[in-house]
């Protein structure tokens, strides 16, 4: 067998990241779907972007600047991921326009929606336009003249800003320019003109304010007016957060934030050359901040585009479906006493994980509850049956993740309440994520306990877009490891000793050993002539460790195929990677679950995990991952794995180059998210 100290290479994070992004925008070229499906897919690729250059590009260019030092780079290095970076970027940017001005626009006015574009204003719109800003735009707008050297605004990220060249009139020939934000809060970012002739018509907020510019600036002439955009690097530096002030360390961290370093300057790329170089001059933005855009920027908004057809120009997402036999028990903790139960969101109701919890609230025999929280929803129901159990008298604990990249406020705002209400709240460690998916109850001997484990957050919003699985269980042992981990958590920053676990594999503990045994399993069994076969879903794969024992089993014979949504650093098709593919799908919702399928000889074991082999979540998070021991759920989720292979509508194969190749269509098409569906729908 293959030595696993021999060199492999591995596409490079970013750019495989960028590959998959550019797979997201490919949904909204497939004409097969409903138009707003298709403009939903074009603000997704928008906002991934967005926090692509927030935190990855704002990491290299940090080192390339050498204003943070990293392991994984030096300046050289970061500077040439980054031109890497911007080239695969432009070109992207070149598809996304052409796909929103030749594709989407043109659809748009096929169903009788005109969206105003690069064009002058129709007569009849004139009055309702000139109109709608004088009243509802002008007192929003503060306008800011430029002057080299004497910075007077702050440019805030996420935003947008148009800058106007102009001339005094009755004076020289000297340009004058100004700079102001376009409302996002108090305007929306579309509106909506009088119908005419059953055509309904958009204009972006943008054009209506370039229509009524010498509002503004009564003394001057325009000469012309472009919009900029800018981003800031949003990571955050948690190395100095202090273990007893976490909270407020934490608060001064996000409010630094807003005031991070530019990591991209978009601009519009009709912009002359002067104008951009006023622009970057005035305030201290280098070439390598710029990344040329179109004239409409910012176009994650899309998804607030208003639709004034109606559904039949959207996505008709199926309904999640009831679980019979749940319907029926009077008691879902009842059911779970008897059998372990597998959910499928959003396939199935996220109603039963709010069922069981509401029933712990108020059941006499519950003593406690244990939950994590890394993305807390708004208003969330959830969290209002762990207030309810509180108050019932339930000692109640919850495992916030206050580090949860963007989510800090919302998940901070949440914990304060459930403090409130009683609920012990535990923050993690400063060096160490929870990023694990699990919920213990206890309750009254000889009641067995109850554990969820689940490969997705509770969070009843995300569960209905995200596809993902949690198990419910009265399994002793599964029960048992579940407090166990609880326990470890409860003792991080005095890293105690770790405990020991029958059955579920803890990233930090006994994960990466035994997922190390399993593949090596099966690459022995492949050497001594049986069958051998791993399938792994995740969302991204990125450490070199697991992948090399990959590398290393596909050389031994081992059949692995891969199901990866997002980043995917393994290279399918070279000489040291055979018996390998690797599929992408992207469909209604996102494929979040993790699985992990080994064959051994038929004696298969399956998991469900909240992690993805990322270095980080292997060795920097705390993860949890359940085998799946109930035969029957065993063979529910091999046939999903297998429809998931056989998709041939909306699956990818990655290729040598990382390219997303469409897989060739054959009959019967088979798109497996449908497929999933209806699968689940026949069992119950």
């Amino acid at each position: 067998m293959s030595d696993i100290s021999q060199k492999f290479e591995y596409f490079k994070r970013d750019l495989s990241w960028l590959s998959f992004n550019y797979r997201v925008l490919l949904e909204a070229e497939d004409d097969s779907l409903p138009i707003f499906e298709r403009i939903k897919f074009l603000s997704i690729y928008s906002s991934n972007l967005e926090e692509f250059y927030e935190i990855r590009v704002a990491g290299h260019m940090g080192v390339a600047m050498k204003r943070r030092i990293s392991e994984a780079e030096d300046s050289a290095l970061a500077e040439a991921t980054l031109a890497e970076i911007t080239a695969e970027v432009n070109r992207q940017q070149y598809e996304y326009h052409r796909i929103f001005y030749e594709m989407i626009i043109p659809e748009l006015f096929r169903n009788r929606i005109f969206l105003y574009h690069d064009s002058c204003l129709k007569t009849f719109h004139e009055d309702f336009v000139r109109e709608f800003f004088t009243r509802d735009i002008f007192p929003f707008l503060s306008p800011v003249m430029i002057r080299p050297g004497e910075i007077r605004t702050f440019i805030r990220d996420r935003r947008l800003y148009l800058v106007v060249r102009m001339r005094k009139k009755d004076a020289d020939d000297t340009f004058q320019y100004a700079i102001m934000k376009i409302p996002f809060s108090k305007v929306p970012r579309f509106i909506k003109l009088p119908e005419q002739d059953g055509v309904y018509y958009i204009m972006f907020i943008d054009d209506v304010i370039r229509a009524n510019l010498g509002w503004l600036f009564p003394a001057y002439t325009i000469d012309s007016c472009y919009s900029i955009k800018l981003s800031r690097d949003a990571d955050i530096e948690l190395d100095d957060l202090r273990e007893n002030d976490i909270v407020a360390d934490m608060r001064q961290k996000l409010r630094e934030r807003k005031n991070g370093y530019p990591s991209r300057v978009m601009y519009d790329s009709a912009m002359p050359a002067d104008f951009l170089n006023f622009i970057c001059e005035a305030f201290d933005f280098t070439e390598d901040h710029l990344v040329a855009g179109a004239r409409y920027m910012n176009l994650a908004d899309l998804r607030h585009l208003p639709n004034p057809i109606g559904e039949e120009l959207e996505a008709k997402l199926p309904y999640p479906m009831r679980i019979p036999l749940l319907e029926r028990a009077s008691s879902v903790m009842d059911v779970v006493n008897e059998r372990d139960v597998l959910l499928h969101f959003p396939y199935q109701s996220f109603d039963y994980l709010i069922r069981i919890l509401k029933e712990a609230a108020t059941d006499p025999n519950v003593v406690g509850i244990k939950i994590t929280q890394y993305r807390v929803a708004e208003h969330s129901e959830v969290i209002n049956q762990l207030i309810a159990a509180s108050r019932n008298g339930k000692d109640v604990r919850v495992y916030v993740e206050i580090k949860a990249r963007f989510d800090e406020e919302n998940n901070m705002f949440t914990a304060e309440q459930m403090e409130q209400a009683g609920i012990h709240i535990i923050y993690s460690n400063v060096r160490l994520k929870v990023h694990a998916k699990i919920a213990h109850i206890s309750r009254c001997l000889p009641l067995s306990d109850i554990a969820c484990i689940s490969t997705g957050n509770f969070n009843e919003k995300t569960a209905g877009i995200y596809s993902d699985i949690a198990m419910l269980t009265s399994n002793a042992i599964l029960t048992s490891d579940v407090a166990a981990t609880f326990a470890y958590l409860d003792n991080l920053s005095a890293e105690s000793i770790r405990p020991v676990f029958k059955k579920l594999l803890v990233a930090r503990c006994n994960m990466v050993d035994e997922l190390r045994r399993m593949i090596m399993r099966e690459a022995n069994n492949a050497l001594a002539g049986r069958r051998a076969h791993i399938v792994l879903k995740m969302n991204g794969l990125h450490d070199k460790e697991m992948i090399d024992m990959l590398y290393v089993a596909g050389q031994a014979g081992v059949r692995v195929d891969l199901i990866v949504r997002g980043i995917c650093c393994l290279m399918p098709g070279q000489s040291f990677s055979p018996n390998i593919s690797v599929t992408r799908i992207v469909d209604m919702y996102l494929e979040h679950a993790r699985i992990w399928y080994f064959y051994n000889s038929g004696n298969d074991e399956i998991f469900i995990s909240s992690a993805d082999w990322m270095h980080r979540n292997l060795n920097r998070r705390i993860e949890a991952a359940s085998p799946i021991l109930d035969p029957v759920l065993k063979q529910e989720i091999r046939r999903i794995l297998n429809l998931q292979l056989q998709d041939n509508v909306k699956a990818c194969v990655i290729d040598e180059h990382m390219n997303n190749v469409r897989k060739t269509k054959t009959f019967p098409a088979l798109r497996s998210q449908t497929a999933v569906y209806e699968y689940l729908k026949s069992r119950v």
